[in-house]
């Protein structure tokens, strides 16, 4: 079954504190063990005193001594090894969850940004929290009670054929009948649990997209229809969970009823055994605490699985993220390559995003360092994975990229992303504060750099102008800052990170006419000596670019300077008749 899969796998995740685990699991054996001797020797007890009542002798103290005191050490030792593996159970299942919950989060970083555009980030993080608290729960119950419950069952009760097959045979017979039942339950909830978990990262998606737009929400009056849409989701929700929990009500009902039947039945097949001289008063007292115990200990494993099973689909989850496998990874071998120069070259360059279409075909040019390229098409026409392909997004398919001669895939990511730095049509700012965001380029930047690199995106006005300066918080992607401003910060943050190569995404897009110009100055000072990518569809900003490469449907199709491409009469002229003659379209007024 997918559960019992899934609960193997998260014992698997205990990775380094497997000797702790295996501690624990010794130190349960020996619980489990000291809880089982207590009935035998109560039962031991009660045949004593039941033989001296029955010969008439007087029965001395030093008889039961021994008895009594090894009834008292093992309950003693319960007490004192169940604290013990309780708190240690605690400390383990809290570092396990903490760690568990970094390498998740490690991990999605790691992960291609094909993985990110197709996922929700509010599930991604749903995924983190549920999955590393269910494990953490997982961990801390099954140390804590159940793998005591496991090793009572499985090992001790077993063993008690050695004291009274029939009695024992009994006992089993009732546990088996009972955990089938529960493994029944347990088969026909599974998938309508399933999509229980559907419907609450559906919940989640939704909540964190609404709240993600609050603006958009209510300039375009959507809070009652958003509000609506949830509580039909929420309604989704409980539809598919009212069954599940009916079935395990019935479960519970029926464990709880096991116990009585379980302790009637023992005690009338003792009783019988004990007027055939099968069975002493002893053995009955014994087995009737076996039965409670063990019916005890069954009750707490189908509570554990009940609530284990309603964790399945959330861990099941984090697992499907865990064990997605990077796109892009070092190869065996790759070097620290250290300071490039920036040369950059593609070799009949191909790429497909579903193995199907192709992206980028048969790309190849030579960049040499210091260079400004300019990229330009329609959309679609694949400048921007292009470029992608330059800083490891995807891997070609067929070809290679290479920097000063060297295969990009023979470098470390590291050492590649360290000599690029790239400027997203998106800013994609952090939630804090703008001087956080511009160490983003570089953590340990003196102040000097920072003002200079401000100063070259022709940011340092605006940041002067914030309530705490270059200390002021930007809000959560920025918002607390215009598109252009975001923009700048943004421009800033790469050239703090002064890197060999500059990749410009729309980088310009946000601004207004007269910033861009500014920008545009500063950008040409601050690229010279660096080889420069820049994705424009505004052509005027790329009139003094070395020399501009058109794309069309994964080609490149035209490359010459400005006036060599206006001159060739082709796409690229084409392209600029059409802009300068919608920029000179009188507007209006």
């Amino acid at each position: 079954m997918n559960f019992v899969r899934t609960y193997v796998r998260v014992l698997k995740e205990l990775g380094s504190e497997y000797r702790i685990a295996i501690i624990l699991v010794l130190a349960n054996l020996a619980l489990a063990a000291a809880q089982f001797a207590e009935p035998v020797l109560f039962g031991r007890i009660i045949d004593k005193l039941a033989e001296a009542q029955k010969v008439d002798t007087p029965l001395r103290w030093d008889a039961l001594t021994p008895l009594i005191a090894a009834w008292v050490a093992f309950g003693l030792f319960t007490i004192a090894a169940a604290v013990l593996v309780a708190l240690h159970s605690d400390k383990l299942s809290h570092r396990r969850r903490l760690a568990v919950m970094n390498a998740y989060f490690e991990h999605v970083l790691h992960l291609p940004l094909s993985f990110h555009t197709a996922s929700h980030s509010g599930r991604l993080l749903k995924g983190m929290l549920d999955g590393a608290a269910g494990m953490a729960s997982i961990w801390l119950s099954f140390f804590r009670e159940n793998c005591a419950s496991f090793l009572a069952l499985f090992v001790m009760l077993p063993l008690s054929l050695f004291l009274n097959w029939r009695l024992a045979g009994l006992l089993i017979v009732l546990v088996v009948f009972f955990g089938f039942l529960t493994a029944y339950v347990l088969q026909r909830t599974e998938g309508m649990q399933r999509r229980v978990e559907n419907y609450n990262t559906d919940l989640a998606a939704r909540a964190s997209d609404v709240l993600g737009n609050v603006p958009v929400i209510q300039s375009f009056t959507r809070v009652d229809s958003e509000t609506r849409a949830m509580k039909q989701i929420i309604a989704d929700v409980l539809n598919a969970q009212m069954p599940v929990l009916s079935w395990w009500a019935l479960a519970a009902v029926a464990t709880r009823a096991s116990a009585t039947l379980t302790i009637v039945s023992i005690f009338l097949l003792g009783t019988w055994l004990h007027l055939q001289g099968l069975a002493t008063i002893g053995e009955i007292v014994m087995f009737m605490s076996f039965a409670t115990m063990l019916i005890g200990r069954l009750e707490q494993i189908v509570g554990f699985a009940n609530w284990s099973f309603l964790l399945v689909p959330k861990l099941n989850e984090f697992f499907d993220v865990l064990d997605t496998v990077p796109g892009v990874n070092d190869r065996i071998g790759a070097q620290d390559v250290g300071k490039l120069r920036g040369r950059v070259t593609f070799e009949n360059v191909a790429f497909s995003y579903d193995g199907r279409r192709i992206a980028v075909s048969d790309v190849s040019f030579a960049v040499e360092a210091g260079e400004t390229i300019a990229l330009v098409g329609s959309t679609g026409s694949g400048k921007s994975t292009t470029l992608s392909l330059l800083h490891r997004v995807f891997d070609p398919v067929h070809g290679a990229v290479k920097i000063d001669g060297i295969d990009i895939r023979d470098m470390t990511l590291v050492s590649l992303r360290a000599n690029i730095g790239v400027v997203f049509q998106e800013p994609m700012l952090f939630a804090r504060s703008i001087e956080e965001n511009l160490r983003v380029g570089k953590p340990d930047a003196t102040d000097e750099e920072i003002r200079i690199a401000l100063e070259r995106a022709q940011a340092t006005e605006f940041v002067s102008r914030q309530s705490d300066g270059i200390l002021t918080m930007v809000g959560e992607r920025g918002r607390s800052l215009s598109g252009g401003e975001r923009q700048r910060i943004s421009i800033a943050r790469a050239l703090l990170k002064d890197p060999p190569i500059m990749i410009f995404d729309e980088a310009t897009s946000a601004l207004d006419a007269t910033t861009e110009r500014q920008l545009q100055m500063a950008l040409d000072a601050a690229t010279a000596g660096r080889t420069t990518f820049v994705i424009a569809h505004r052509l005027a900003t790329v009139r003094n670019a070395t020399r501009i490469m058109v794309f069309d449907q994964g080609r490149v199709v035209e490359s010459g300077t400005f006036d060599e491409l206006v001159a060739q009469n082709g796409l690229f002229a084409e392209l600029a008749r059409a802009q300068f003659m919608a920029d000179r379209t009188p507007q209006p007024v």
